[in-house]
């Protein structure tokens, strides 16, 4: 699977971090959308416009983890693009990243990287790149009834 990231400075450090972690550990191909540089003066719209994009590009074959402090800004960014259900998590329970995948089938994981360590996140994302859509038909028609209402 091939796997976009996008961030702003609060979520650099971070990004950086997971980059390495799903591509050594994982083992899934890793595309850096920016940011590039811990700028404090940068906007993250961009950064996660371009990995949402990209993701909605190959729905079957890939898919996009955007990082900042809450995850919410970033999530509200990526639910713009045609084709993207964005998730947030920013700690706590992990149940929230399971089930978003199988009932919802997001496609983009909105970290809140102001509110967990490194080794939470790593395990939350691991959760949510492994975890399957279930493909119920009731799971089906609610994504279908999203997607017509964008």
């Amino acid at each position: 699977m091939k796997v976009y990231f996008g961030t702003d400075h609060a979520g650099y450090e971070l990004k950086n971090t997971l980059l390495a972690y799903v591509e050594g550990e994982l083992g899934h191909e890793v595309v850096d959308c920016g940011a590039y540089e811990e700028n404090p003066e940068d906007d993250y719209p961009a950064f996660v416009r371009a990995a949402a994009e990209a993701a909605a590009k190959d729905p079957h074959g890939s898919r996009a983890i955007v990082l900042g402090g809450s995850g919410e800004g970033e999530a509200m960014v990526a639910n713009k693009v045609p084709g993207i259900r964005a998730a947030v998590y920013h700690g706590g329970n992990l149940d929230v990243v399971a089930l978003s995948r199988t009932h919802n089938d997001a496609n983009v994981l909105s970290l809140g990287a102001r509110f967990m360590k490194k080794d939470e996140a790593k395990e939350a994302v691991r959760l949510w790149l492994e975890t399957p859509f279930s493909g119920e038909a009731r799971h089906a028609r609610r994504i279908a009834s999203i997607e017509e209402s964008s």
